[in-house]
């Protein structure tokens, strides 16, 4: 009896509780979860908190500065700057999740069917995953922004479009080193279709990339659309982004005389930006076979 006691495996010792206790000794990776929570929490729930909309104008009160009525002061139309800052933030976070959420995908499925379905098909699509990784960043996305035009879902499309080659060339880095063992070779055998081998093979053994991944992109996502939309090709006013706030407060009046105006977002674009690649790194690390402590 006490033999098959201590035969058994402990619950604790399988490699997601081992990743996760790595992740928990992670200092930097905890304080971007401290930092993050409290502000997810203010951005999904600011409407019960303030009594101001982020496009209410209050004549009375252009140009202030921080006070009682509004805490982080106001726009050059009166606008409360503490609700433009959370609903850019709400703006931000929509547009960053829901644009990596498309590229993991389409760099999941581009990246496992080129190490599944064959040479032929694996040399094709990854010459034309080389091409989409040999165009220049900016100038695509300038460009694939000024056709899509303005717009929350046309910011979706251009950013989604751009961060999916990388992670093909992760997916299939690691699934070609697992085509070739036995089980998938016995699903082969079986008559098991490249839909079954993706789902019951393919996804289980990329997932730890896909997290990484999607985490440290959702930041790079949020500076992407901060960037369109300062240069005015992302989210259009009146609506509230943190990019375009910073792109009404460019002003040199501005900037001098009511610096509430730009220091509060881009301290809220930064922060965000940190907070969520300290987490990132930590889930990186926590995945990491290497990083073992023991």
């Amino acid at each position: 009896m006490a033999i098959a006691e201590t035969s058994r495996p402990r619950g604790g010792n399988g490699p997601l509780a081992r990743a996760f206790r790595r992740f928990a000794a992670n200092g930097a990776a905890l304080a971007g979860i401290a930092i993050l929570v409290p502000m997810l929490v203010l951005i999904v729930c600011y409407p019960l908190i303030l009594g101001h909309k982020p496009n209410d104008i209050d004549l009375l009160a252009l140009n202030k500065g921080p006070s009682a009525a509004h805490w982080l002061g106001t726009d050059g139309v009166g606008r409360d700057i503490l609700a433009r800052v959370l609903q850019g933030g709400r703006i931000s976070l929509l547009v960053a999740v829901v644009s990596v959420a498309i590229s993991v995908v389409i760099g999941f499925l581009v990246g496992s069917i080129a190490a599944m379905a064959g040479r032929f098909t694996d040399a094709a699509i990854m010459r034309f995953v080389d091409l989409a990784m040999t165009l220049p960043p900016v100038i695509s996305l300038l460009v694939l922004a000024s056709i899509t035009g303005a717009g929350i879902v046309p910011t979706i499309i251009v950013i989604s479009l751009l961060s999916w080659p990388v992670l093909a060339r992760m997916v299939r880095a690691r699934l070609m080193e697992l085509r070739e063992r036995d089980f998938v070779v016995a699903s082969r055998g079986m008559g098991a279709g490249l839909g079954h081998l993706l789902w019951r093979h393919g996804l289980p053994n990329s997932i730890d990339i896909l997290v990484v991944y999607a985490t440290l992109q959702i930041a790079a996502a949020i500076l992407l659309e901060a960037g369109l939309s300062f240069l005015g090709l992302g989210v259009p006013p009146p609506e509230a982004s943190w990019g375009n706030m910073l792109n009404a407060a460019r002003s040199t009046v501005v900037l001098e005389q009511y610096p509430w105006q730009w220091l509060f977002p881009g301290a809220a674009l930064v922060i965000t930006v940190l907070a969520i690649n300290f987490v990132g790194d930590g889930l990186r690390d926590a995945f990491d076979p290497r990083s073992e402590l023991n």
